[in-house]
């Protein structure tokens, strides 16, 4: 291949020359594609020139056993949280079952006094109120924490916007109950 050299300008004039005829275009070798083109990294990018690749079956395998007993482990804690939240919950239904039914005897109590006070008739509508707290507290405490929770889950597909109601009401009763108790130690 020829090499052409840049020219300087000259003041002297001289005759024109005719232009080289083209060479074909020849194929490089392999080697020499691989080689020419050498791509040179981004300004601040670290390069690391690896080595031969060393077998993979081992790292593979040790990976395998790590996974599998980390796997295994998670398992256990999940395991061990999901039986702890059940017998939290389990505990906590039947001290509402019982708090329940004890609202459910205050009502009934103070409906004699009611009647004596306002009426017979708002008696009765406290009985009446007592009645249905005490068959509420008999539900809370024949079901299973599971099956409550299921029911929980049919509510609020079947009317969200009163279980969002709802929620919203308990979290204002929390909130308050919350306040209270911090300006109780105040």
């Amino acid at each position: 291949m020829a090499v052409d050299q840049e020219k300087k300008p000259s003041t002297r004039k001289t005759p024109a020359k005719k232009p080289a005829a083209k060479k074909p275009a020849t194929k490089k070798p392999a080697s020499k594609r691989a080689t020419a083109k050498k791509s040179t990294p981004a300004k601040g990018v670290d390069v690391k020139k690896t080595t031969k690749a060393k077998p993979s079956a081992p790292l593979k395998a040790g990976a395998t056993r790590a996974a599998s007993s980390e796997t295994s482990a998670a398992t256990d804690l999940k395991d061990r949280a999901i039986n702890k939240a059940r017998s939290t919950a389990n505990d906590g239904k039947a001290k509402a079952g019982e708090a329940i039914g004890t609202l459910s005897e205050m009502i009934e109590n103070s409906a004699k006094t009611i009647d004596e006070n306002v009426g017979e008739k708002y008696g009765d509508y406290a009985r009446s109120a007592a009645d249905s707290v005490s068959s509420f507290a008999e539900k809370v405490n024949a079901k299973d924490v599971d099956e409550m929770v299921e029911d929980a889950r049919e509510f609020v597909r079947k009317k969200p916007a009163v279980a969002i109601g709802a929620a919203a009401v308990v979290g204002l009763l929390v909130a308050r109950l919350i306040k209270s108790g911090m300006d109780d130690r105040s």
